[in-house]
């Protein structure tokens, strides 16, 4: 930063240690509307005014106060992300706030996580985010066919977007990942490996895309003339030591599964524990298949064939569609799906 900018820099710093508007606008010696509006890229000021307004705010720590902007323009410039916290054991909660955090870093947003708990009314931080009106717009996930909460964010004309899809008939922002599709694939891949008797850990059933997981799941068994070995009501949203203790049962007897298709990676730590515990080794009797969202799957063991599933880049997309939601842009724009490349099937580090 030159000299003049450093010297304006250190005066516009008010006694009270806050920078305003008022005292950049006094020290440059431009009008505040002007620096409001140069902060806001705004067309008719000029890219030399602008330049140099945002250098001097950046380097005396100017924030806009969020109860005088709220005053002004009746927003909050905030985004709630309204999110289930328990049993994070693949990076899913870091993995999607750091895509979010991304996705807003060069706006006026911010982000306030919300926690709930599925034991919980999932309503209540809703109803609580829009009464309150506590921010512009919500981010949801474990999105269910016929969501209440998405109905609630209809009726109530509030800025959304869903981690998931729903089968509401009105369109609505969303991302998701092609849950139909790794269904699929993943059983193709356990059939070319000689495996007859696949089993699904899915998504629990009340989730939308346990439907989408396990059309692609029946739809490459009926097409390899094969049936499930079913692994009754377990799912991924059992705790880890419910399935590695069923899955370790029913390992031992006749005619178990030769090959898993994994709906999550924390709950493939649990399924692989589980075939261990039956002394049943990866590659050997039984192989698995599982989406996984960090590294951690990759070095757990050899053999395990894994289909990566990107938070970071739903979490960037989220964030893109409940800005274009506040925004008021055509929801058909706000809509993506993440498609598992076929390339991405790969075995884990042996």
């Amino acid at each position: 930063m030159g000299r003049r900018a450093k010297v304006i820099a250190e005066t516009a710093q008010p006694p009270d240690g806050r920078a305003t508007l008022k005292s950049i606008a006094f020290m440059m010696g431009l009008g505040v509307t002007t620096v409001s509006r140069a902060l806001k890229d705004a067309p008719e000021i000029g890219e030399e005014t602008r330049r140099r307004v945002q250098l001097v705010a950046r380097q005396v720590g100017y924030r806009p106060n969020r109860a005088g902007v709220r005053l002004r323009t009746g927003k909050t410039n905030v985004i709630s992300l309204v999110l289930d916290t328990e049993d994070d054991l693949t990076g899913f909660v870091s993995d999607i706030i750091y895509g979010i955090s991304d996705g807003i870093a060069d706006t006026s947003y911010h982000l306030v996580v919300t926690p709930y708990s599925r034991r919980r009314d999932p309503m209540d931080p809703i109803r609580y985010v829009v009464e309150t009106e506590s921010a512009d717009g919500i981010i949801i996930s474990r999105t269910t066919p016929n969501d209440p909460r998405v109905l609630y964010l209809m009726e109530h004309g509030f800025p959304f977007a869903t981690h998931g899809r729903t089968s509401i008939g009105a369109p609505h922002p969303f991302h998701d990942f092609d849950n139909e599709a790794y269904g699929r694939m993943a059983v193709e891949a356990l059939v070319a490996k000689g495996r007859r008797r696949l089993a699904l850990l899915p998504p629990p059933p009340a989730l939308t895309y346990h439907r989408h997981t396990r059309k692609g799941f029946a739809e490459a068994l009926a097409a390899a003339g094969l049936q499930e070995t079913s692994l009754g009501d377990l799912s991924i949203d059992d705790s880890i030591d419910t399935i590695r203790d069923r899955v370790a049962a029913l390992s031992v007897r006749s005619g178990a599964p030769d090959g898993y298709v994994c709906a999550s990676g924390g709950a493939a730590f649990a399924l692989v524990a589980g075939l261990e515990a039956a002394g049943l080794a990866l590659g050997r009797e039984v192989d698995v298949v599982s989406k996984q969202s960090s590294k951690l799957l990759r070095w757990f063991r050899p053999g395990l064939q894994l289909v990566h599933e990107d938070f970071r880049l739903a979490g960037r997309e989220l964030a893109k569609a409940v800005m274009g939601a506040i925004a008021g842009k055509d929801v058909c724009e706000l809509q993506t799906v993440a498609l598992p490349a076929a390339e991405r099937l790969s075995e884990g580090r042996s």
